[in-house]
């Protein structure tokens, strides 16, 4: 069985957080869920997270990734290392596990990668396989050195390398792979006898070498996916990186992007193919955009579906529905709960929060639209208000087919406009309004003679 053991259990200072840092976020998933997802993909079903620090936290947002948790003592009295995160899940291993050790704070790592290092260490029946990169600056790295047979024979980390070896480009990425029985043997002979007092998981490859057992180096191509996360800065870097992933998958699944570095799109996002997204679109969480749509620019829309056609500029919108050849901008703002039917516009600075609005009705300018119900072929006019809220309690304004709702107009809810009624410019409707009326509620104008002469 394949399994992996996580860590995350470090303090993670550098971040100067209250979260967690596995649990700080890369385009919209926490970084340690990247790490968790990449290990399911290539099929290691059996998966363990190291947790120390913080651990409550990291408890309660992964309660549902289908993992299992270890927690790693934390005090003087207990050691240090990644030797030691590694012994606090020794009980989940098998002797015929196949272990893969992982970075919690290691994000860009692929599931495509960790499919051909557990082939590559299976193919070479192969006690332990270190993931290895090659880098132009290794200063401050472990280097890999080989032996005669090309397997490792060694890691040397930085201070106790001579000159020779600090000219080797070949580094540890802190990425293993075991056979379980033979970890169980290594990790049983560890020891602190080092200068930072600590149990090194690196030590049980020394171990094994001296053992007579076989240790293999497979070559990472991309040094990107070794890139860890220890402080803010190095979290703005993996998010561009990843940021660029995502970017390039929808390309090359049929989206257009203007510009790509100024377009932001989370991990779980969908978008069908000719699909147009302009500069400065932001698009969070689960949402979900059709085809052959035009976005932005300067458009965020989160955990929200937009089906196909639809037209949105510069505007914000936020768990909501939009179905097909709506348009929507610019400087809309579409609140939770809203639904839009077919060939739906809302234009400028219209506002809508929970309502339903069914096809072929417009909001064109300035209104808001709170709690209503609207029907189909209804039109909003400019400055229209859906009065909502009473002071206690929020409450509904329905406005069934074909109604016209004049500028200016206030709709003190509870409130019922009927089949074609009209509701006259500037009116107050406090009362329902029956099919095919005229709803007018202003006071007569008076003209007052001479009386506006002399006034400024």
């Amino acid at each position: 069985m394949y399994m992996s053991i996580i860590l995350a259990a470090g303090e993670g200072t550098r971040m100067k957080s209250s979260l967690s840092k596995v649990l700080h976020k890369i385009c919209g998933k926490e970084m340690v869920k990247y790490v968790i997802d990449a290990a399911k993909k290539a099929d290691i079903t059996k998966n363990i997270i190291v947790l120390g620090h913080s651990k409550e936290q990291a408890i309660a947002e992964l309660s549902n990734a289908d993992v299992n948790f270890v927690e790693q003592p934390i005090g003087s009295e207990y050691p240090y290392g990644t030797g030691y995160a590694v012994m606090c899940a020794k009980e989940f291993i098998n002797d015929e596990d196949t272990v893969v050790l992982l970075c919690g704070d290691g994000p860009l790592i692929k599931d495509s990668t960790l499919r051909d290092f557990l082939k590559y260490n299976e193919d070479g029946n192969y006690a332990a396989s270190v993931l290895t990169c090659i880098v132009d600056n290794p200063y401050g790295l472990g280097r890999i050195i080989r032996n005669s047979e090309n397997t490792v024979n060694k890691i040397v980390e930085q201070k106790d390398a001579n000159s020779d070896e600090l000219q080797i480009k070949e580094i540890n990425t802190g990425i293993f792979c075991f056979n379980g029985k033979f970890l169980k043997e290594a990790l049983s002979k560890l020891d602190t006898d080092n200068s930072q007092n600590e149990y090194y998981i690196t030590d049980t490859i020394k171990i094994m070498v001296e053992s007579k057992y076989k240790v293999g180096a497979f070559v990472l191509e991309d040094e990107l996916e070794m890139k860890a996360v220890n402080d803010r800065v190095q979290l703005s870097e993996v998010t561009q990186i990843m940021r660029r992933r995502i970017n390039e998958m929808h390309m090359k699944n049929g989206v257009t992007m203007i510009d790509p570095d100024s377009t932001y799109i989370d991990c779980d996002v969908e978008i069908g193919k000719d699909t147009i997204l302009y500069p400065g679109t932001i698009l969070e969480n689960k949402t979900c955009i059709g085809e052959n749509c035009i976005i932005g620019p300067n458009t965020r829309i989160i955990n929200s579906t937009v089906k196909n056609n639809v037209k949105v500029e510069s505007s914000n919108i936020i768990d909501s529905f939009v179905d097909d050849y709506t348009s929507v901008g610019p400087f809309a703002y579409l609140r939770p709960g809203t639904k839009l039917g077919k060939n739906v516009k809302i234009g400028d600075f219209v506002e809508v929060k929970n309502s339903t609005i069914d096809d072929g009705s417009k909001a064109s300018h300035l209104s808001y639209i709170g709690d209503g119900e609207i029907g189909k072929d209804v039109n909003i006019g400019c400055a229209a208000i859906f009065v909502n809220y009473d002071g206690k309690k929020k409450h509904k304004t329905i406005v069934k087919d074909g109604a016209f709702i004049g500028s200016n107009s206030n709709l003190i809810a509870p409130v019922t406009v009927e089949e074609d009624a009209y509701v006259a410019c500037g009116s107050t409707i406090t009362d329902d309004v029956e099919k095919e009326a005229l709803a007018i509620a202003r006071a007569r104008q008076v003209n007052k003679p001479g009386r506006g002469k002399g006034r400024f």
